[in-house]
């Protein structure tokens, strides 16, 4: 009997054991996701000043060229027959397309880098929750191995203005 009880907790120990590195191996794998992402999420959000710069830049200049075109089509109103200001006219046409075309597409690359980073924020709170989950269930189910995740540090959005 005393051998059945030995074996009971041997077996038992071992269950433990083994679930708790189980919980270990785990979470050292959520926290290494975490940092990872945290780490891009960090990329991500130095980008996104510049980005933003990019696109203001992008739509005054277009908007600029657009001025310009309605001042050389007003002019080709006065005197549609003048071959020059026809040629100026088409000329600035084409930069007001062109221009437009650059601040659509810089406008749209800010969407998806927003979108991005939202993405990646769920993705970082996401596998923080697991990680909690995980240390609370193996703090309760077993002392041998006490986790102790690595601290994990927020990222702030960089509000400074840059000229």
């Amino acid at each position: 009997m005393k051998k059945f009880y030995l074996a009971l907790m041997g077996m038992t120990l071992l269950c433990t054991s083994t679930f708790s590195q189980k919980v270990n191996t785990d979470s050292l794998t959520l926290v290494s996701k975490i940092s990872n992402d945290q780490l891009k999420l960090g990329k991500l959000l130095n980008e996104m000043g510049d980005k933003t710069r990019a696109m203001q830049d992008d739509s005054a200049k277009a908007q600029q060229s657009a001025n310009n075109n309605k001042m050389a089509a007003d002019r080709l109103g006065d005197d549609a027959q003048d071959k020059k200001l026809a040629r100026q006219a088409d000329n600035r046409a084409g930069d007001a397309r062109s221009d437009s075309r650059k601040a659509r597409n810089s406008r749209d690359k800010l969407d998806r880098l927003k979108q991005e980073i939202q993405k990646l924020q769920g993705k970082i709170a996401g596998n923080q929750r697991r990680l909690d989950q995980i240390v609370n269930a193996g703090n309760k189910v077993s002392v041998l191995a006490p986790i102790s995740p690595a601290p994990v540090v927020p990222v702030f959005t960089d509000t400074t203005q840059h000229p």
